[in-house]
């Protein structure tokens, strides 16, 4: 268990390194801390201003880099959704430090060098593949570099070559699974048994869909690009919730800032330890969840994070009403007749807001009659109601209609810019 003195040398080692960037000195000179040594209580750490998503781009594409670009090794970047991407850096440390983070978390999964992994997250500037991969090896396992996409082939080689361990986004396993029919492979050919996915939200009802499926056990996996890429946190096989890394101190933190006690849901904020290329100070991931600390039934002793229940800039506001993605897909998997495949549709008509939800059906109850589907379209909406508090439309379409992704799925479509 570390101790308060203990967790204070990791946050001035990472004060330390992040003061070698310009910018950092000006940042933190301005709340009166010029050096490492200024930290002295966790109040003193917590005046450091949040590090945003904006800050990065500000200071595009290296502005942020705390060891020369002679010690940096290898550079990732996020796309977002505008302007210039976020750009990362890491030295050979960093990478290897990233890699024992990743196979530490594969061992409390009990995934040994005996292990086929095959690693389905893309590759390139996106750090889930390389991440994984990296990791897998440190492990020992064999690893499948198949990267993203040609599902065809995925399937095949997931049966030839013997695969225990997916990696990829819920949603693309969740097409991995339908997909097993069209390929003419039943799933008690496969050998898989473990399916770590993450990159987007995703509900436990989501995640019995995939087990069936795929007849293996689904685990979440946590991380971003500002802070390291995937392991900062990992779901055991024991307990409830992910496991986050000790080469990360998380906080939670309510909209205006302040620290939330243990179990109480906010916005997730993280500060690296011992990353040297490109140090975390005090990141805003924009994702929700609450933490804890504690020791679990499977012996991890730290910080636990329960699973993402959304992001501060996913969330919709619908009439005066926050509603998150994961709500609706809480909402329609809790009744059955349809697939997990579904698209939110928000629009303005007048001065009120709409919202719309396109549900996809199973292929036996696209053959029920009209009332029978009336009355589906009925509890859907019901639930959703239940669940948001928001009268939707729901619109049932016919199966496989939906778009399909191999990446993050797209599940919000927001058509109100522009109009008043």
């Amino acid at each position: 268990m570390m101790s308060q003195e203990e967790l204070l040398n990791g946050l001035r080692r990472t004060v330390e390194q992040v003061l070698k960037a310009p910018y950092y000195q000006k940042k933190l000179a301005e709340v009166g801390i010029h050096y490492a040594g200024d930290i002295k209580t966790l109040d003193d750490f917590r005046k450091i201003p949040l590090t945003e998503k904006e800050d990065l781009r500000q200071n595009y594409p290296f502005g942020l880099f705390a060891e020369p670009m002679d010690n940096i090794i290898r550079i990732h970047a996020s796309s977002g959704t505008t302007g210039k991407p976020t750009v990362v850096g890491y030295t050979r440390e960093d990478i290897k430090l990233w890699a024992r983070i990743v196979a530490n978390g594969f061992r409390r999964l009990g995934i040994t060098s005996k292990d086929v992994i095959q690693v389905a997250y893309g590759y390139g500037l996106f750090t889930g593949g390389m991440g994984i991969h990296y990791g897998a090896e440190e492990l020992g396992a064999v690893v499948i570099p198949m990267s993203g996409g040609n599902t065809a082939k995925q399937l095949m080689i997931m049966r030839d070559f013997g695969t225990t361990v997916l990696c990829c986004t819920p949603s693309y396993a969740l097409y991995l699974g339908e997909s097993l029919a069209e390929a003419g492979i039943s799933k008690d050919e496969l050998k898989l048994r473990i399916g770590v996915f993450g990159a987007e939200p995703w509900t436990d009802k989501m995640r019995k869909e995939i087990e069936a499926r795929l007849g293996l056990t689904a685990v979440d996996i946590y991380g971003l690009s500002e802070t390291m890429g995937p392991g900062v946190s990992l779901e055991c096989l024991k307990g409830i919730g992910l496991h986050i890394d000790e080469h990360f101190y998380p906080e939670v933190l309510d909209p205006q800032g302040n620290p939330l006690p243990e179990g109480e849901v906010g916005e997730l904020v993280l500060t690296t330890f011992d990353k040297m290329g490109f140090p975390s100070l005090r990141y805003r991931t924009k994702d929700l969840t609450s933490i804890s600390y504690g020791t679990c039934v499977c012996g991890h002793t730290g910080w636990t994070m329960q699973r993402i229940s959304g992001r501060v800039d996913d969330m919709l506001i619908i009439r005066g009403v926050n509603v998150f993605p994961s709500q609706i897909e809480e909402a329609i998997l809790s009744v059955g007749g349809i697939e997990p495949h579904y698209l939110i549709i928000v629009d303005r008509e007048g001065p009120l807001d709409i919202m719309e939800v396109l549900v996809e059906l199973s292929a036996t109850s696209f053959e029920d009659e009209i009332r029978e589907l009336e009355e589906l379209q009925s509890r859907i909406r019901q639930r959703i109601e239940n669940i948001t508090g928001l009268s939707a439309k729901v619109r049932l379409v016919e199966p496989k209609s939906i778009p399909r992704s191999e990446g993050k799925a797209k599940r919000v479509e927001d058509r109100r810019k522009g109009k008043i």
